[in-house]
């Protein structure tokens, strides 16, 4: 079999759907509708990413993003995330207190969460997200990029879900 016969066959790369989310921002959890919606459609056809990109506004987000990646290491990135901004309101009172919280309540390694807070072991993932995202337009949260397209959410979703779902649909052709 030559190159060429192998590079036809093998399956196309899946579409990337990556997402800037904050989690503290209440526009981020009402974005989990569609997000949901899309994994439904698409399954595992479709790689959803978190990206992070916590906004100066909110006091807790660094902190947050920072404790999200340290569910990821433990293999709940996505339970946490939704768990968390589920109680976006309540992360603006407690802090850190709420992130070390939602990680016993979903069984993950509680006290691993609250090290990786001090220790900062997941700062420069944070970090990198963040520049990626300015360097690109992001300004606010949620943010969608799809095959070099920005979708701008947080200043309203409507439509959003049909757009990326039309640039999928296109994808996979």
């Amino acid at each position: 079999m030559s190159e060429t016969d192998t590079d036809r066959t093998a399956p196309a790369a899946r579409p990337v759907l990556d997402v800037w989310c904050e989690l503290q921002c209440t526009d981020c959890r009402e974005a989990l509708d569609d997000l949901h919606a899309l994994r439904a459609r698409y399954g595992d056809r479709l790689e959803i990413r978190l990206r992070h990109f916590p906004l100066e506004k909110h006091k807790h987000a660094y902190a947050a993003a920072q404790a999200a990646e340290e569910a990821a290491e433990q293999g709940q990135a996505w339970p946490y995330v939704e768990a968390v901004l589920a109680r976006a309101e309540e992360l603006g009172e407690r802090g850190e207190k709420l992130l070390v919280a939602v990680a016993g309540e979903l069984g993950l390694d509680a006290e691993e969460v609250d090290t990786a807070l001090i220790d900062g072991r997941h700062l420069l993932i944070v970090d990198a997200d963040q520049a990626e995202g300015k360097a690109i337009g992001v300004t606010g949260t949620p943010t969608y990029v799809i095959d070099g397209q920005r979708l701008d959410g947080g200043q309203s979703q409507e439509g959003l879900r049909e757009r990326v779902e039309e640039i999928v649909d296109r994808l996979l052709g």
